[in-house]
């Protein structure tokens, strides 16, 4: 986590889905969201709406979830990809094997992969990336290679890597940047332009509008049902709406809930995607009087979780740290409820009647949340002031200075459980117990053992109650009619657009 790249990472990534949600405060085939009325198009455009555009195009080097959104599974492919519920599913490999000691992994390429430049993909090319992300700590997923001690290619289509222990989130790892497949010595400028294996290229981007895809007629599996994509880039919700309604685009991602209503009446189908953003409220775990359990309980009961779900307008209730999509999760309703008088004697006991605290939230992310703490916090004697900061002082602040009492951000990382095993991240929380059960998870070669460490682990961490999960975050999106085949789940981070199709209308 300390390592440049992945501290770039976890910032880009919070930033991104921070943008996207602030206003509401294998080739797997998706499942269908909507019925189309009319029969495919393949030689349709596709036309989809979204909020944050990635400032360059280099996945290698850039991280953040607009560049992952767009550009994974479409342009750039990895050995495996990853499905809307987060499973593992192969992608350029046609299959692999893990030895029973977790150590050796072996891939087996597909047959007739093809860079978008024509050369053929072989397993010489992905020993390149992959020793490039080993050993170039510039390079996305360079810490996720850590354990990496050899990559080999037994011959033109076998890849295999072999670790120095077992690590149950490697092959997790291989589905995001780390993973990706990139053409040995190819000089191609990534920042502007690409050359990767997927089922689109790139044909243009306007920089502050819009970014365009075509399929690509080579590509080794089967063909994209749209012969054109094109991304629109609308920062501005209304206008999103706007736009939708006018005909500008077929697919509206991230919904703003307050402007749902808008739909009513129309064609357009809503769908609610689930996603690993997990909405924490941060407690500084070493600094008085939150390194008083008593108090961070009180904080935890004073909070009508529900109530604010429903004020934010879309999500769930999580009240621990692993969300449904990642292994480990469990319902730990159980462990809190919403109870002031509780919290009232447990600040009593605490001596902290007259508690007065800061929350430092970056400041894009509104005042939904902020004002349902405000207001419930109020009741139990708690008086919490905002101190709404630029991003960056953010970072310095509270990130790396570990200098505040409350903090508010999305953490949309998936599987991120371990930063409540490393006590110098910014939360602050230290328990052995708690680092020994996901240094076992991470080492367990069984996946089903290894969920239920994380579960020991997650179950521990709510109930001394390191932080508060004040929801899991949902994207609402917007359907035409037409559009079949657009993802549902996680399209925060990934959407492959290799199965959707757009119908001619009747």
């Amino acid at each position: 986590m300390f390592r440049r790249t992945r501290r770039l990472a976890l910032i880009s990534a919070i930033a991104a889905t921070a943008v996207i949600l602030s206003a509401c405060t294998g080739t797997s085939s998706p499942e269908p969201t909507a019925t189309a009325t009319g029969k495919p198009d393949p030689d349709a455009t596709l036309q989809v709406g979204l909020v944050l555009e990635p400032t360059n195009l280099d996945i290698r080097h850039t991280s953040g979830a607009a560049l992952e959104q767009v550009l994974i599974d479409n342009i750039y492919e990895g050995l495996v990809s990853r499905t809307q519920d987060n499973e593992i599913v192969d992608r350029l490999a046609s299959k692999h094997t893990v030895s029973a000691d977790g150590l050796t992994y072996t891939f087996t390429l597909n047959d007739g992969i093809t860079f978008h430049n024509g050369a053929a993909l072989t397993s010489a090319d992905v020993v390149a990336s992959y020793e490039a992300v080993r050993t170039d700590a510039t390079l996305q997923g360079n810490s996720d290679f850590a354990s990496v001690a050899s990559i080999s290619a037994p011959d033109a289509a076998t890849v295999q890597i072999v670790l120095t222990e077992p690590n149950q989130n490697f092959l997790f790892a291989l589905t995001g940047p780390a993973g990706l497949v990139f053409q040995a010595g190819d000089a191609t400028d990534l920042k502007t332009a690409e050359n990767g294996t997927g089922p689109f290229t790139l044909t243009r981007w306007s920089k502050g509008s819009s970014i365009t895809f075509g399929r690509y007629d080579a590509y080794w599996g089967e063909a994209a049902g749209v012969k054109t994509v094109e991304f629109l880039y609308i920062p501005d919700f209304t206008a999103g709406v706007n736009t939708a309604l006018d005909g500008g685009v077929q697919v509206l991602t991230a919904v703003d809930p307050n402007l749902v209503s808008q739909f009513e009446g129309t064609d357009f189908t809503l769908t609610t995607g689930r996603t690993t953003d997990k909405a924490t409220l941060a407690f500084n775990n070493k600094k008085a009087p939150l390194d008083d359990v008593r108090v961070r309980e009180a904080l935890r009961l004073a909070i009508d979780h529900e109530a604010l779900v429903e004020a934010v307008g879309a999500g769930s209730t999580l009240y621990g740290p692993i969300p449904e999509l990642d292994p480990g999760y469990e319902d730990l309703s159980d462990v809190i409820s919403y109870d002031p008088e509780k919290a009232k004697a447990l600040l009593k006991e605490a001596g902290q009647e007259k508690l007065e605290l800061t929350l430092t939230i970056p400041n894009f992310y509104g005042t939904t949340v902020p004002k349902v703490l405000i207001s419930d916090f109020a009741k139990v004697g708690v008086t919490l002031d905002v101190n709404s900061v630029e991003f960056p002082a953010w970072l310095e602040d509270v990130y790396t200075n570990h200098d505040y009492d409350l903090s508010f951000v999305l953490h949309v990382e998936p599987r991120d459980f371990g930063n409540f095993a490393n006590p110098d991240y910014y939360f602050g929380y230290d328990n052995a117990k708690v680092q020994d059960l996901y240094a076992q998870a991470l080492k367990e070669v069984d996946a089903d053992k290894s969920a239920k460490l994380l579960e020991q682990a997650a179950r521990i961490v709510s109930e001394d109650h390191a932080a508060d999960w004040l929801y899991n975050g949902a994207t609402i999106t917007a359907v035409s009619p037409q559009v079949s085949g657009f993802p549902k789940d996680s399209i925060n981070s990934r959407i492959d657009l290799s199965g959707v199709t757009v119908a001619t209308e009747k």
